[in-house]
């Protein structure tokens, strides 16, 4: 990015350069602002990602400095949600990636099924939810494998996330139609009713889902999950923050349980937890360490 300049002052964040390769204080000092004031703990998250994204909203209101824009936080509390909205990159779709869903339909779930008893509850997290396209994708699927009644009355679907207006439009299910466009038209028929300009999930597939907020570094995670799904959240991590979601995601799956990542996240420390099922499509099926405490996994994670 280039350098603009108002008033003699650039406002682009000031951020290390090579030859002054230390951090910012001040970008520290807003980091601990969010966190005494508002909550927030970005320590496990990758500087460059967040120094990325707040620049945008810096420069958007026409501040240089993280100093000032602390000072700015400080005087306008209003503008704590456009940042974080700024902040949380919720970009997500019906059946995304379509191949790897594909794989999952035909692959995943059914090995799923097999394992369980027949009338065994099915538990499934969708972790970094965003506006929910992707737990209703997935309540399509289990639907489609089970019938609409041995789905609503085996399956369990978490879905989260931090953000909590993108959780408020998932509740809604309501979707435009270009939105829409990814979803095979048989399903939207079965699935979803339309209201206007908009489609609208059927209560039938929704009535399984819970969506709640949720911080993956900091809350403790779902538990005996058969089916977490957390696609594309893990690379705004640094590396302890991805080993400490990982090992949690660890106890929060059953035995055998399936990891689905995302298509951008090469986690080369997920091999010390999970095995491998597919590398084309980011799928993992859990390793049974059940001797090792989370402590002691992650100290093990550290050392890799």
């Amino acid at each position: 990015m280039h350098p603009r300049q108002a008033q003699s002052q650039s406002l682009e964040p000031q951020q290390p350069s090579a030859s002054h390769p230390e951090r910012d204080p001040a970008f520290d000092e807003l980091l601990t602002y969010l966190r005494q004031n508002h909550g927030f703990d970005f320590t496990d998250y990758k500087p460059p990602s967040l120094m990325r994204r707040i620049g945008l909203r810096m420069h958007e209101v026409g501040i240089g400095t993280y100093r000032d824009y602390t000072a700015y936080l400080q005087a306008n509390p209003n503008e704590f949600k456009p940042l974080i909205n700024t902040l949380w990159i919720n970009f997500t779709g019906f059946f995304r990636d379509t191949l790897s869903w594909e794989y999952l339909v035909a692959d995943i779930i059914p090995r799923i099924l097999r394992q369980k008893l027949a009338d065994a509850p099915i538990r499934v997290w969708s972790a970094g939810c965003a506006s929910g396209e992707e737990p209703y994708s997935l309540a399509i699927a289990l639907a489609e494998a089970l019938g609409i009644e041995q789905y609503q009355k085996r399956v369990r679907l978490f879905a989260s996330d931090i953000d909590a207006n993108t959780l408020h439009q998932a509740r809604q299910g309501r979707y435009s139609a270009l939105k829409m466009a990814n979803v095979p038209i048989a399903l939207r028929e079965r699935y979803f009713k339309p209201l206007g300009n908009y489609y609208s999930v059927c209560s039938e597939l929704r009535s399984p889902l819970l969506f709640l907020r949720h911080n993956l570094l900091e809350d403790p995670p779902m538990s005996q999950i058969d089916l977490l799904v957390c696609r594309n959240a893990l690379i705004y991590f640094n590396q302890d923050g991805q080993m400490k979601t990982l090992v949690r995601f660890y106890f929060s799956l059953n035995h055998a349980g399936v990891l689905f990542l995302g298509s951008s996240e090469l986690l080369p420390q997920a091999d010390r937890l999970f095995k491998l099922l597919s590398v084309q499509h980011h799928m993992f099926r859990k390793v049974e360490k059940s001797s090792l405490t989370p402590e002691l996994l992650i100290q093990g994670l550290k050392r890799a």
